[in-house]
């Protein structure tokens, strides 16, 4: 008679454990913890370019209160001034952010199987998925809880880890299409560094979210938003919304509908109109395309006083 072998929980890194404690209180996460507080990077330095390089443990508050930063990518750190609370943002970390689990209700509750817990369905699709998301990307249909991916995102931002360097934000979140996994990290490997391109001549740039309460909430639809604007033209756009798909996402067409175009409240209504181009919204977010489209009004128009 054979015995199966009993498979171990892996191991997970913890930091500031703002959203591990959460997954071992409710009985989610279940392996032994690896304390990276000690060997992590923490800590924002720049280049001779003015580039920023951001240490993955420093915290969520220093991004949000570090005056270079605002100066240079004000959208990142509007995104960070704006999520949670002053007492978890002096906590957790930049890395921890954008490395955190699914936020949904079915994935927290360790008596239900989902995608993300080795199960074979999502079971959001036919259950309540009135926070999901509104393009379905397949798999799973929760929304990227990471506020700061989005942001950085939008910043073409890169990101470095103990096995791999410079990867992009779509190559380390993935694709949405891939139910089970919130991030292409590879077992032992952690986020160490997040580095920026350098602010262009010019730009501007802004963060807002919709919420149901006035503080504390996970956004249901956020957006990051950048711009050059010269010669009463918008000569650079880069939008990314989060909230809306199971990874941030860039909104190509918008973008598109903008470039090289007069800076107009006509232009910005059409720019707006196509921010939900490509949605598939589920039966109980088409909500979510109202306030995404209301957004990027709204930060274009913001852009371009």
């Amino acid at each position: 008679m054979s015995i199966a072998p009993v498979m171990m929980p892996e191991a997970e890194f913890r930091a500031a454990g703002t959203d591990l404690s959460e997954r071992r209180r409710s009985g989610v996460s279940k392996g032994p913890l690896i304390d990276i507080t000690r060997s992590g990077e923490s800590g924002i330095s720049w280049d001779a370019n003015g580039a920023a390089s951001i240490g993955a443990l420093t915290t969520t508050a220093a991004v949000a209160a570090d005056a270079r930063l605002a100066a240079g990518y004000p959208g990142l750190a509007a995104s960070a001034q704006g999520l949670a609370t002053p007492q978890v943002r002096h906590l957790a970390t930049i890395g921890g952010n954008l490395a955190q689990r699914s936020r949904c209700w079915y994935f927290r509750n360790p008596h239900i199987d989902c995608l993300k817990k080795g199960g074979d369905a999502c079971p959001a699709r036919t259950g309540n998925h009135l926070y999901g998301v509104a393009f379905d990307l397949g798999g799973c249909v929760a929304p990227h809880p990471s506020t700061l991916a989005a942001a950085l995102l939008a910043y073409d931002a890169r990101v470095m880890t103990n096995q791999r360097d410079a990867l992009t934000i779509t190559a380390l979140l993935g694709d949405g299409s891939d139910g089970r996994r919130d991030h292409a990290l590879a077992p032992g490997e952690m986020i160490t560094r997040i580095v920026l391109p350098p602010p262009l001549p010019g730009e501007r740039a802004a963060y807002k979210r919709a919420i149901g309460r006035a503080h504390a909430e996970w956004p249901l639809v956020e957006l990051c938003a950048r711009a050059v604007i010269a010669d009463g033209k918008f000569q650079f756009v880069r939008l990314a919304a989060g909230g809306v798909a199971p990874v941030p996402l860039r909104l190509a067409a918008c973008e598109a509908t903008l470039q090289g175009r007069a800076v107009n409240a006509v232009v910005i209504a059409d720019a707006a109109r196509q921010a939900v181009s490509g949605a598939t919204p589920l039966p109980m977010t088409a909500y979510k395309l109202d306030l995404l489209e209301g957004l990027v009004r709204d930060l274009l128009e913001q852009l371009a006083v």
